[in-house]
């Protein structure tokens, strides 16, 4: 059976105008891991950089209404975009953007036209960077149970409160977040989701040393902070959703979280792994000339395209409107999984370099031993697999419930 995608004239000549333009802008290291905090810190600017010029094309989020700033691009041309970026090792946005990709998305849904007209054109041009906050110390996979208290006073909020597990390195511009608004009222009837100027006196952040972390870089899971609200006043024009409607607001952007808009593109780490097993020489042999590697190299393929697909799967019902249920959850388990049995499934091809991140043993310049690291942490983020198989229980309705319904994503 053929699985791989065929394209039209229009299609392919996309492809190529893509292609000029990512050969002519693209620092040809810029997707390669930095080694130093100085080296890192360039890296990012550099990202930020390529991250503006896409967005004066639209192609920094090539799905968004072009009046907002977006690409408003159909299906197919986002996913040659796509496969374009993926191919040359980045992801679009190319810098972690969480509270952009997620929050922007919500906020077509929930926003008023004011808000939409305001805070989403800086998002999309790549003017800005934004962090979602959702976990803290007491609420992380329950999510209706965050403590961080915003209280009404005059035409602001005053927040105070804790978030963990927070955004990357090198800081942010706004933040997306989601606070208790009303303690005497019901649960799912007390939250509301706020966009914050993350520059807004009583914001501190903290690093967190975590597995996930590496080193300098600027990862998918990478680094994290802690970050404390000690009296923040947000403009109450920045509540998105209505007070006290935070958790059907939640209902969108956990929908696009927990997978209804995967990554489209092949993963990473398999170019990177083909071109070390063929230039790497064991006793005498190439390691892609061993039988046993080429099944194990086979066998990843056949993994990390079952989660491409899914992920194409999904990206298409959302863009054609099509009735979703847990396929989003599917999507999420399947990678997180995958992720996990991709570690076990290098350390057999490569060995002990792939838990070393230096010059001399390290393979694939250290992504082999990051991703040691991400698969074991990747289960968690975003729900953890119990979790997602909890939602998908629920949207299948098994047992004596009726079927959950998908979040909203569309007006």
């Amino acid at each position: 059976m053929e699985f791989e995608l065929t394209y039209t004239d229009e299609q392919e000549a996309f492809r190529r105008e893509v292609t000029e333009f990512f050969d002519r802008v693209l620092p040809p290291d810029l997707s390669e891991r930095p080694k130093t905090q100085e080296e890192s810190r360039a890296k990012y600017l550099q990202r930020r950089a390529f991250g503006r010029q896409l967005g004066e094309r639209g192609w920094l989020y090539p799905y968004a209404p072009k009046e907002y700033g977006g690409g408003n691009l159909g299906f197919d041309l986002v996913l040659v975009l796509e496969e374009e970026s993926h191919r040359r090792g980045l992801r679009i946005p190319p810098y972690y953007d969480s509270g952009g990709k997620y929050g922007s998305a919500t906020i077509l849904v929930w926003g008023t036209d004011e808000q939409k007209q305001r805070l989403l054109p800086p998002i999309y041009r790549g003017e800005v960077r934004t962090w979602q906050l959702l976990s803290e110390p007491n609420a992380g996979s329950d999510l209706a149970g965050v403590e961080s208290l915003a209280v009404r006073d005059g035409d602001d909020y005053v927040l105070n409160g804790q978030k963990i597990y927070v955004g990357s390195d090198h800081g942010c511009d706004r933040i997306w977040l989601i606070a208790l608004t009303g303690p005497k009222a019901d649960r799912h009837r007390n939250l509301s989701w706020f966009m914050i100027d993350a520059t807004s006196p009583g914001i501190d952040v903290q690093p967190q040393v975590l597995l996930s972390s590496i080193g300098e870089g600027e990862g998918d899971v990478g680094n994290k902070n802690t970050v404390y609200f000690n009296d923040v006043r947000i403009p109450a024009e920045n509540l998105v959703g209505g007070e006290n409607n935070g958790w059907p607001v939640a209902s969108t952007h956990l929908e696009l979280e927990h997978g209804a808009i995967g990554s489209i593109g092949r993963d990473r780490i398999w170019r990177r792994l083909i071109d070390y097993c063929t230039a790497e020489v064991r006793d005498g042999e190439r390691l892609i000339d061993n039988p046993d590697v080429r099944d194990k190299l086979a066998e990843i393929y056949e993994r990390l395209e079952s989660v491409r697909l899914l992920a194409l799967r999904n990206f298409w019902m959302v863009a054609s409107k099509s009735k979703r249920s847990y396929e989003g959850s599917q999507f999420q388990y399947v990678k997180k999984t995958t992720g996990l049995w991709l570690t076990k499934a290098i350390l057999e091809i490569i060995g002990p370099a792939a838990l070393v991140d230096d010059d001399i043993w390290g393979a694939m310049n250290g992504f082999a031993e990051e991703q040691q690291r991400e698969g074991i942490v990747g289960m968690h983020p975003g729900g953890t697999t119990d979790i997602g198989r909890l939602i998908i229980a629920r949207r299948l309705g098994l047992g004596k419930r009726e079927a959950e319904r998908a979040g909203t994503l569309h007006q």
